[in-house]
């Protein structure tokens, strides 16, 4: 699920006689998305899973909705001001079967990762943003991104972006999924691995919404990614995986708007 647009009031006043009251009128509108998704079995796989594909956005009244890259994690800001935001992230990483691999080269387990996230609106379409998370459980490595989108919109009609993103992760999660145990070479074959942390793969996305009507939509993303350096080496990649990863997703949307009056008490009308 991607991020939330921010929340407000729009204000609509009467005027009754005394004592005065005002009646507030807020609309948020929600789009909610589901559909289909492909990607790798997991980082430096071969093979690929297909799962489901969530999303959701809300904006304030008639605004447009915010724009989100496909890859974002999900993420609430705190702090937005002057085109910078910023705020914690929370993304999940499905595990790693030997039977995925097919080689018993260990098991990596679910892994939550929770950090952090910063992006500037550079201008009205080019977008930087840059995500650290720790993996909880799982990898237990550190892992981050920097990437920037390209942004073609009308409104809400459609919105269409393509950007770069470069990856970078610790020795904990590179070891935890291209290293090589010694126990792992004995089972395998294979000689021990130990990679080091740094840049392990640069990345394309794109992303897609487009409007089919007052309330239908469709969304869609394309992401390649080429590992680089030791995640590049790894004896896993090179006989069971592949540099090469490919993910895409396509669904519909559905937006709807909720409305909610409220009444303030007022003062007295003067003398």
């Amino acid at each position: 699920m991607k991020g939330v647009a921010c929340l407000a009031l729009v204000a609509v006043l009467a005027l009754p006689a005394s004592p005065a009251q005002a009646e507030e009128e807020s609309s948020r509108r929600f789009r909610v998305g589901l559909g289909a998704k492909f990607n790798p079995d997991y980082p430096g796989a071969d093979g690929y899973r297909i799962g489901p594909l969530f999303d959701l956005s809300i904006a304030k009244g008639d605004e447009a909705f915010e724009f989100e890259a496909a890859d974002d994690s999900f993420d609430i800001a705190f702090v937005s001001s002057n085109g910078f935001t910023a705020g914690p992230v929370l993304n999940i990483q499905g595990s790693r079967k030997e039977s995925n691999v097919g080689a018993p080269v260990g098991k990596v387990a679910t892994t939550i990762e929770a950090g952090g996230f910063a992006e500037f609106q550079v201008s009205e379409k080019i977008r930087l943003r840059g995500e650290v998370r720790k993996g909880i459980g799982g990898h237990d490595g550190v892992i981050s991104s920097l990437g920037a989108d390209y942004v073609w919109r009308d409104g809400d009609k459609y919105v269409f972006s393509l950007g770069p993103r470069v990856l970078l992760a610790d020795s904990k999660y590179q070891r935890a999924y291209y290293g090589v145990s010694p126990q792992a070479a004995l089972a395998t074959g294979l000689p021990g691995y130990r990679p080091n942390g740094g840049i392990y793969a640069v990345a394309a996305t794109s992303s897609l919404y487009r409007s089919l009507g007052p309330k239908w939509g469709m969304f869609g993303f394309a992401r390649y990614e080429r590992l680089m350096g030791d995640s590049r080496k790894s004896p896993i990649v090179r006989e069971y995986g592949s540099v090469d990863q490919f993910s895409a997703g396509l669904g519909l949307t559905y937006t709807f708007t909720k409305r909610k009056r409220a009444r303030l008490a007022g003062e007295n009308a003067a003398d």
